[in-house]
């Protein structure tokens, strides 16, 4: 099923009856950046809400902050078998991963994996990453209009994902289009088809499976792709292609959007909250609180669904068993009793960790430390270079209800 809606868009939510029919799910909102006011709305009257009829089906709005945490840590309640997202997966093409499991498989192949991002092997990755950012900021012009998703965000993430992999450098591009069209859909411009998108995914499957094969001959060093190869769980993913395919695609898109979008997601924010910009300016030791406060701020995976395994109650509201709960980060990072003034980007924040965007539970996105460390290393290596990275024009948004981000954005970079 893709995820579009034939609905007109309504950007005023209050016209609308809070009722069975009130459906924030719609990708236009979020292309057009008009979704805030929805949630604002279920925050307020309808924190856990029934969408009884919507493309994807009937599914529960669950937008504030506790309520979020409560189904993201109740993993024997709340599963994630079915998929992760509000739109149900084709049956005749089903990738399974292991976010989308259940304990045990989910443990045990998360732990194959885990150690790419462990704090020793980060350490060694840090130059790499400082060396790749410094090179990318070095080649930029001074004083002419270029897009910063391309440039940079877009750039960055890849090599980063490259070396993750091992994959050949030259071809590292392969690996952003494979991460777009994983969750495009034929309303996006990113496809024409929903087979073209099988088709393009089935090439990643190939191209990769040959890959593992050669790492299962000879390993690489430390690269997810060894890793798989010879994980106890995972050394036999050649017998399971769409599993294999399933966890690649998860592998490729997180290592890609949290990044990507959030190095976009703070250029724009520091835009539209110059005085943030100017306290950074006058001390950039604040890029540490910085960056996660940018990650909650951008949130770029917008919501995660489960499905309620029994009869539960949530926030006062009766789940049934087999009901699909989305949980709304997006909206959950933005309650204000949960987090003081949240609407604002505020870079010297007492508790910048204390969002949503990463997830909780057993869930919680594996490579959080290491989207930290890319955002960092890339905000100290601008503010040595650059006084200003002026955005001089809108951003187009990903038409998206999951992904929170941007393919193109307009700068001019003044030096200092």
């Amino acid at each position: 099923m893709s995820d579009t809606t034939s609905e007109e868009l309504v950007l005023d939510p209050y016209s609308i009856p809070l009722d069975g029919q009130f459906n924030v799910a719609q990708p236009l909102l979020f292309q057009q950046d008009a979704h805030w006011a929805y949630f604002q709305r279920l925050r307020k009257e309808a924190p856990v809400h029934l969408c009884e009829d919507s493309v994807f089906g009937p599914y529960w709005s669950v937008t504030k902050y506790k309520d979020i945490m409560e189904v993201d840590t109740s993993h024997d309640i709340y599963s994630s078998e079915t998929g992760i997202t509000i739109v149900d997966q084709d049956e005749d093409f089903t990738l399974p991963m292991f976010i989308a499991m259940d304990p045990p498989t989910h443990d045990e192949q998360r732990k194959v994996v885990s150690p790419v991002v462990a704090p020793m092997n980060l350490k060694l990755l840090e130059s790499t990453i400082r060396e790749r950012a410094a090179g990318l900021l070095d080649e930029l012009p001074l004083g002419e209009e270029i897009d910063w998703v391309d440039r940079i965000s877009i750039e960055l993430t890849t090599q980063m994902l490259a070396t993750l992999f091992d994959f050949p450098f030259e071809q590292r591009r392969r690996l952003t289009r494979w991460s777009d069209i994983a969750t495009a859909n034929e309303d996006s411009g990113i496809i024409d088809s929903e087979d073209q998108r099988k088709e393009e995914l089935l090439e990643c499957l190939g191209v990769f499976s040959k890959i593992f094969k050669q790492r299962q001959v000879k390993p690489g060093n430390n690269d997810l792709i060894t890793m798989l190869a010879h994980g106890e769980s995972t050394k036999d993913l050649l017998t399971r292609p769409m599993e294999l395919l399933g966890n690649l695609v998860l592998l490729i898109v997180g290592g890609n959007d949290t990044t990507r979008n959030s190095i976009t997601g703070g250029v724009l924010a520091l835009n539209k909250y110059p005085e943030q910009y100017a306290k950074l300016r006058a001390d950039p030791k604040l890029i540490t609180s910085m960056v996660p406060e940018i990650i909650r701020w951008q949130t770029p995976l917008a919501h995660m669904r489960r499905r309620a395994l029994k009869d539960t109650v949530l926030g006062g509201k009766k789940i049934k068993a087999g009901d699909k709960v989305v949980m709304w980060y997006v909206s959950g990072n933005r309650d204000d009793e949960a987090i003081d003034n949240p609407e604002q980007l505020i870079i010297d924040r007492a508790r910048p960790r204390q969002h949503l965007a990463f997830g909780f539970g057993i869930h919680r996105c594996m490579g959080n430390r290491l989207a930290e460390m890319q955002l960092r290393i890339v905000w100290e290596e601008i503010m040595k270079r650059f006084d200003n990275i002026e955005v001089v024009g809108e951003p187009k948004r990903i038409y998206s209800t999951f992904v929170r981000g941007y393919s193109e954005l307009p700068v001019i970079l003044h030096g200092k």
